[in-house]
């Protein structure tokens, strides 16, 4: 499913649905209220973000767990596993673990350490704490109440920011900005854009400027190219593609975290020979692949490039001072 055309822009719709999203709002509450959170016993880190959809929080877990490692820790990835059927914890085996088992985020996030799942995030960072973590990246768990957070980061989309700034249905936003305001140490902002509600932003939330960097972008300079896309917003990918100097001759979009039949790979596969172009996707659809399914198919492999890297580093870094 592709993000309503009206969360971009205020109007007649999201005025009423505004209801609705007072009722989303007191679900919100109602469940922070019952619910009894625990803490690990080592520092939480924990990327989110304020709206549904993509906004690069995966590459900001892998920035996050790189620095923690360059500073001495073991830290573990903990994510519900969102599209998989696992309820967890289960700590994820990437030779082994599909992604209809413990969804393609945690499937990605294990090819660089330790991850679980856990619909129960408190359960799943004690059990990664009981496996030697002495940090926890918690993957989009900013809204979710069972894990005490020692620091929180928001990821925003430069081109997207938060859209019309309501909350569901009538907005992308999970929660009012001001709530989540409240509980981020720093906001991280991929891309060059400059979204309106940065500029009225207090003083006390830094905003950590970022972007996107292919790691394998020689590989497609000056390739044809058949590119496709199950993830929030596609047009991104195929950016990065462009920058990298690959010819797109086609793209198919598909909705996020879609499962790939063998019909759809099958008539992917023969556009592209049709086309003479190369199979190119995301890594995080890649995941979503068989191993089997996956000769023939490449992905653009991706990481996040902080501006001024020292900024995010001081605030692990007095964090895992404060103990």
């Amino acid at each position: 499913m592709r993000d309503p055309e009206f969360w971009q822009h205020d109007g007649v719709i999201p005025k009423l649905l505004s209801p609705l999203s007072a009722a989303w709002r007191a679900g919100t509450c109602f469940r922070k209220l019952t619910t009894t959170p625990r803490h690990p016993g080592c520092p939480v880190f924990c990327v989110g973000n304020f709206t549904v959809g993509g906004a690069g929080k995966t590459p900001t877990a892998v920035a996050l767990y790189n620095l923690l490692t360059n500073l001495g820790r073991t830290p573990h990835f903990v994510s519900r596993g969102y599209g998989g059927s696992l309820e967890g914890p289960h700590r994820v085996n990437p030779g082994v673990d599909t992604a209809d088992k413990v969804g393609d985020e945690p499937l990605l996030l294990a090819q660089h350490g330790p991850a679980w799942i856990s619909r129960n995030r408190a359960l799943g960072a004690e059990m990664a704490v009981d496996a030697g973590a002495n940090a926890i990246i918690l993957d989009d768990g900013l809204q979710n109440p069972t894990l005490i957070k020692d620091c929180s980061f928001a990821v925003i989309d430069s081109n997207y920011g938060i859209g019309n700034g309501r909350v569901m249905p009538a907005g992308p936003m999970r929660e009012p900005l001001i709530s989540g305001l409240e509980k981020v140490r720093a906001i991280i902002l991929i891309g060059d854009k400059t979204p309106d509600f940065i500029t009225r932003l207090p003083a006390s939330v830094p905003v950590l400027r970022a972007s996107i960097e292919a790691i394998n972008a020689d590989d497609f300079n000056q390739s044809r190219v058949l590119a496709f896309a199950g993830i929030g917003q596609p047009s991104k990918f195929y950016d990065s593609l462009r920058k990298a100097g690959a010819q797109i001759i086609q793209t198919r979009d598909f909705s996020d975290h879609h499962p790939f039949t063998a019909q759809e790979l099958g008539d992917l596969r023969a556009d592209a020979a049709r086309l003479d172009a190369r199979l190119v996707t995301t890594q995080k659809d890649l995941m979503r692949l068989p191993l089997t399914d996956r000769d023939g198919i490449s992905s653009l492999d991706i990481r996040l490039v902080f501006e001024a890297p020292d900024q995010l580093a001081k605030i692990v870094t007095s964090v895992l001072a404060d103990g």
